[in-house]
């Protein structure tokens, strides 16, 4: 039975609502009213960074959250330690994204212990962003709740596509019994679209949503002479 944290978010879309450090709008209540705006879309679950980020849209958007905490520059940065994963539950997130590659983590803890004990002290589901059929398949091992396809071209172990890893998410959801979450490059809807296809429990999308400079930056290229 698919537990209803994740019942909510099936055959859905995700938002993704972070920005990225220096910019204009890194900042809670703006993040805030980007997952309150999403709402109104049709989004059936919020993905947020950052511990204040979380809290803050925890306390006004009544979707599922999947929250994560980015720490470091380097390899495993995405809720890198049992610690952080703790400290995101707290301040809010139902389920809380972890790098769930095969890659050492920082505090020496494995995969499987860091779910393990995050099952043990909450009640949190946990999302392991993996970056390969190889990383999925040792996470669902480790027990992952869910895997998402958010780290496919940023490990080194696959090029990076220019869309969404349609491969790895179609043999990952023709292979895994638990939900396979499409996250990475999804740029259009067209996009979102084929991910189901592929097979996508959810789709996750942020930069095409929530982070308008990006966007400009389309756009000013493509107008550009």
């Amino acid at each position: 039975m698919t537990h209803p944290y994740l019942a909510a978010l099936e055959g859905g879309l995700i938002v993704s609502c972070q920005a990225y450090p220096a910019e204009p709008m890194r900042h809670p209540e703006t993040m805030t009213q980007i997952a309150e705006a999403a709402v109104r879309g049709g989004a059936v679950g919020i993905r947020a960074q950052g511990i204040a980020d979380i809290r803050s849209i925890h306390e006004r958007v009544a979707l599922p959250q999947i929250g994560l905490w980015k720490d470091g520059a380097d390899d495993v940065f995405i809720t890198p330690t049992l610690e952080h994963a703790l400290a995101v539950i707290a301040a809010g997130a139902q389920i809380v994204a972890i790098d769930g590659t095969r890659r050492a983590r920082p505090d020496g803890l494995t995969l499987a212990e860091t779910i393990a004990r995050i099952h043990e002290q909450t009640s949190a589901l946990v999302m392991a962003d993996v970056g390969s059929v190889a990383d999925g398949i040792a996470a669902h091992e480790a027990g992952a709740d869910c895997v998402g396809t958010t780290l496919c071209g940023y490990t080194g172990e696959r090029p990076k596509s220019v869309g969404p890893d349609l491969e790895v998410l179609r043999e990952l959801a023709s292979t895994l019994p638990i939900p396979v979450i499409a996250e990475g490059r999804v740029h259009t809807p067209a996009q979102a679209s084929a991910c189901i296809d592929a097979g996508a429990f959810a789709v996750v999308v942020g930069t095409a949503i929530t982070h308008p400079t990006t966007i400009t930056t389309w756009f000013a290229d493509a107008v550009a002479r």
